[in-house]
């Protein structure tokens, strides 16, 4: 029997492509986000053959924007959100305002109405979510303080597009003479209640306060319920339902935001992560989510793919042209400068600058709304789609382009960051300085400019996490050279504070390693869980000294065999030493008498499951 298969054919479509050239792409050494918008064009409806479903490929690609700003919120508790207000609030404001006003000009002078040229300089000002996370997670940015001052700016920025978008249409019900169909719905209520038209202030001051409910019940309320519901359903058992419910809360917290008060799909799904950050559940709930996440974040990129329309570069190149000059260059120095206005390092504004430096979902939606209410014309339309495909592809090329400026831009700009405040500015810069603290150490993601180390007959440890800390620790106390290796910010700052030798970075580069002594070092422990990241650190690591011993951890079988394939001497397989500890707990309790065992004390060196555990893994045979 006949079947409408739109659906199924959009997402087997999409995702197979975008496997395809994504893969290609990274053959080439470009990033698989390149392949992901070719496939989009590919069954879009400007290029012959197979066309995607153009309106289910944005709506699951929303799907995929949910789940990613939901596991940022898991990431990013609300004390990291309010230690950047100061520089994300005004920083993100000062730069929509600045590329507002360029593509205002832009659009005035090619002849277009006020209100077009405004919407069409909002479109170009606001960064895509997915794109700019996608960066900083390529780039290990996202805990680093960098990261969190780029997603409160991103969060600053959705809030105003909220506003953007009920004040566009409230504004064109205005002129009108009456409610549009895009206008706030709860203002429509009230003037037909009441028989008084609202007006623009009024429909802004309606959503500010639904905004405003809408926070206050995620941060008084959700941060006790959503926790408590999770934790329910995880002493279950049942891994299904776990997984189900933090879908479930995720998009029914993201829709409700949105049907219920107004804000953007997004906003709610970060709030309803962040609300859940504080459990201890929250890293199972972020690898539950975690696949999903990227299927559905790979098609958003195949559906701004599919709006491209070939035809623009040969109609209006110029403006086009004129277009990324506004995205890429127009904002990118208006974001530095403001971030070097707040007396941030410079490696902290190209971060910023760079990752600002494209448009995505919110500039679809306004160039829609524009046409749809006659404020824009359709080649505005057109070259905010073209203005969002190129800078996406280019947006690598940026952060490429920032590391290359970044040396003769420190050598000039930071030594005026670093001079002391005239004494004239004193009062106004001992506010700035409560408002906006220096960098902690360890804000970084590398240490690019770091020393090697004089270390000679150490030990280098990968990772300080479960498993890294517990070996790391156990070499303090016994007083061995130790030096460990890590990206993460809040670790380098405990290994700081102990005065370990610390290396920030991801190992799995080779120059990273290159600063560990690994020709003079007596053994490189691996004790990261990724075994794809673990097997790429191994293989550096024996460039650089083919005699080391090398001891890595593992998940699985084929982890083992793809770590020793890499060159590991020995691998720990963690759940067979876990089995093996158990078994020897039991002969170990089989050789007690079973009236010594229920009546004698528990022994001070008698370690618990958990402490026996973690020493059989770091002592047990390796599993080959």
């Amino acid at each position: 029997m006949p079947h409408d298969t739109s659906l199924i054919s959009t997402i087997v479509g999409g995702l197979v492509l975008a496997f395809v050239f994504g893969a290609i792409a990274n053959r080439f050494r470009l990033p698989p986000l390149v392949g992901y918008l070719v496939a989009g064009m590919l069954v879009g409806p400007h290029t012959p053959g197979f066309v995607a479903d153009q309106e289910l490929a944005p709506q699951l690609a929303e799907l995929g924007v949910i789940l990613l700003m939901f596991g940022v919120g898991l990431h990013f508790a609300l004390k990291d959100l309010l230690s950047v207000r100061f520089i994300a609030v005004p920083g993100a404001i000062g730069q929509i305002a600045i590329a507002t006003l360029l593509g205002w000009g832009l659009g005035h002078s090619m002849g277009w109405s006020t209100g077009g040229s405004l919407i069409f300089g909002i479109a170009l000002s606001v960064a895509s979510t997915v794109v700019l996370l996608k960066a900083l997670q390529e780039r290990r940015l996202v805990d680093s303080e960098r990261g969190r001052i780029a997603i409160g700016w991103l969060i600053v920025e959705d809030l105003a597009m909220v506003l953007v978008l009920v004040l566009i249409p409230a504004a064109a019900s205005v002129s009108e003479g009456g409610v549009s169909a895009y206008s706030d719905p709860l203002a429509a209520v009230a003037s037909r209640l009441v028989g008084i038209d609202l007006g623009v202030g009024g429909i802004v001051a309606a959503t500010l306060i639904k905004v405003a409910i809408f926070v206050a019940l995620m941060l008084v309320v959700g941060r006790r319920l959503i926790p408590a519901i999770l934790h329910r359903i995880a002493h279950t058992g049942s891994r299904e339902l776990f997984r189900l419910g933090v879908l479930a809360i995720a998009l029914g917290v993201a829709f409700g935001a949105a049907e219920l008060f107004g804000a953007s799909l997004a906003l709610g799904a970060f709030f309803a992560g962040m609300v859940l950050s504080e459990s201890e559940l929250s890293h199972r709930a972020a690898q539950e989510s975690l696949p999903l996440r990227d299927a559905f974040s790979v098609l958003f990129f195949v559906s701004v793919g599919m709006l491209f329309d070939p035809n623009i570069l040969l109609n209006e190149p110029f403006i086009l042209l004129a277009t990324l000059a506004i995205i890429l260059v127009g904002k990118t120095v208006g974001a530095f400068l403001i971030v070097v206005a707040f007396r941030r390092p410079v490696k902290t504004a190209l971060t910023i600058s760079a990752s600002l430096a494209q448009i995505g979902e919110f500039s679809f939606i306004l160039a829609e709304m524009g046409v749809g209410l006659g404020f824009l014309p359709e080649e505005g339309r057109d070259l905010i789609l073209a203005g969002a495909l190129i800078s996406i592809i280019l947006n690598p090329l940026m952060f490429n382009l920032s590391d290359r400026l970044r040396p003769s831009l420190e050598a000039w700009l930071q030594p005026r960051l670093e001079q002391p405040v005239p004494a004239a500015e004193a009062a106004p810069a001992a506010a700035a300085e409560v408002e906006t603290p220096p960098p902690a150490a360890g804000d970084d993601e590398s240490d690019e400019d770091a020393e090697p180390t004089k270390l000679a007959g150490h030990l280098v440890v990968i990772g300080y996490g479960r498993v890294g800390s517990v070996v790391a620790d156990d070499l303090v106390v016994r007083d061995i050279p130790l030096l460990v290796i890590e990206d993460a910010e809040d670790r380098v700052r405990r290994l700081r504070d102990r005065s370990i030798e610390t290396i920030v970075g991801n190992a799995a580069g080779g120059q990273v390693l290159a600063l560990a002594g690994l020709e003079r070092a007596k053994a490189l422990l691996v004790a990261i869980p990724n075994g794809f990241e673990a097997g790429q650190a191994i293989e550096q690591a024996r460039k650089i000294n083919p005699d080391l011993l090398i001891v890595a951890r593992a998940h699985s079988d084929e982890e083992v065999e793809h770590l020793l394939r890499h060159g590991a001497s020995k691998v720990i397989m963690g759940e067979r030493e876990i089995a093996l500890g158990m078994l020897k707990m039991l002969d170990d309790q089989a050789a007690v008498p079973p009236d010594t065992a229920a009546d004698a004390p528990a022994a001070d060196d008698a370690p618990s499951s958990e402490a026996t555990a973690l020493t059989e893994t770091e002592e047990g045979k390796p599993a080959a």
